[in-house]
């Protein structure tokens, strides 16, 4: 498998990509890497790690993409020389079966739907998200690429959130929720009711169509997958990220204050270590482009080698268990029934 990576993307760029690929090289010796970036930034780096250097290709580029540029300018001006159009034009060629990026996500975006194209009857694309659970882990998406979607891009998400947890988390036919203000069938705007009102009457062969649900079940995993506009999913996923540094904040303090707070500590580390892996962001860094006709992986710009290396690793997981496979299965077997009955519906 070759991952074709930005290495100049995120607040850090080579300083922190290189050791993050090295890292995940450690883990899985067999991947190979198509790195791309300015070769006086990178070339220093990744001198230090010569196994990383051995097995991968680089490309000089003269371009490198801000983290604060409009994706317009960054596509008008980034395009053919940056990086980040490299890597993900590396997908398109075949050169390479998935693109990591930790640069500015609305560019990333703009690039990868620019040179990879939609699926068939995907208008717009999403960006998917593991959140961690009480039960284990769930699949949150849309979580900022397309804000304000309508019923029929809802569902679309559904179905390719589908189709990710069932390469993901090997679930032959995962639940699917519609995030809203309430459980009840006349809560919410008219766009997620008929979306609600679609899936529950197409009872798709590879979802099970679970109905509305609340912020709160999130976190308590009552779904495998929860589908929601971009706009409210980025404000769920910033504050849930806060949340978490909130009360790691405050047991931190806690734990401090006093002599007695410090020997407690000291008998119950390892159950805080245990906390402290589960709440760690890094362990589920990295957001899934879906719609596409390749994969893209977005890595949260500010993280360290270990939150990129598991960016990495997941973009490792969504080719191996065939991703894109599974959404053009489940999308044309939607579309098809959906097309279908509207065919046999004509006079």
């Amino acid at each position: 498998m070759i991952i074709a990576v930005d290495v100049m993307g995120g607040d850090h760029g080579p300083s922190v990509v290189i050791p993050g690929a090295d890292l995940l090289l450690s883990r899985r010796p067999e991947v190979r890497f198509a790195l791309f970036g300015d070769e006086a930034a990178v070339r220093p780096v990744l001198a230090l790690h010569p196994r990383l250097e051995a097995a991968s290709t680089f490309t000089h580029c003269e371009v490198t993409v801000g983290m604060d540029e409009k994706p317009s300018q960054a596509l008008r001006h980034g395009r053919w020389k940056s990086s980040m159009w490299k890597a993900v034009e590396a997908v398109k060629r075949g050169e390479a079966q998935v693109a990591v990026s930790a640069g500015n996500t609305g560019a990333l975006m703009a690039m990868s739907k620019f040179c990879l194209r939609t699926l068939s009857n995907i208008e717009r694309p999403a960006i998917a998200a593991i959140w961690p659970t009480l039960r284990s882990e769930s699949i949150v998406l849309d979580v900022g690429a397309t804000v304000d979607a309508d019923a029929q891009q809802l569902i679309d998400f559904a179905v390719m959130g589908g189709a990710m947890a069932r390469a993901l988390f090997q679930i032959d036919r995962p639940t699917v929720g519609l995030l809203n203000i309430g459980v009840e069938e006349m809560k919410g705007n008219e766009e997620i009711r008929t979306a609600g009102q679609i899936l529950r009457d197409s009872n798709l062969p590879n979802l099970a169509y679970s109905g509305f649900v609340e912020g709160d079940d999130i976190g308590q995993g009552k779904v495998d997958v929860i589908v929601t506009e971009g706009f409210a999913g980025n404000i769920a996923l910033k504050t849930a990220e806060g949340t978490a540094r909130q009360v790691g904040s405050y047991l931190k303090a806690a734990m401090s204050r006093t002599l007695m707070a410090k020997i407690g500590y000291f008998f119950a580390r390892s159950a805080f270590e245990r906390l402290r892996e589960k709440m760690d962001p890094r362990k589920l860094n990295g957001g899934v482009f879906l719609g596409l006709n390749g994969i893209v992986i977005k890595s949260h710009g500010g993280t360290d080698s270990e939150g990129f290396a598991s960016a990495l690793d997941l973009g490792y997981d969504m080719v191996r268990n065939d991703l894109l496979a599974k959404i053009n299965h489940d999308l044309s077997h939607y579309h098809r029934g959906r097309f279908g009955e509207a065919t046999a519906a004509l006079p």
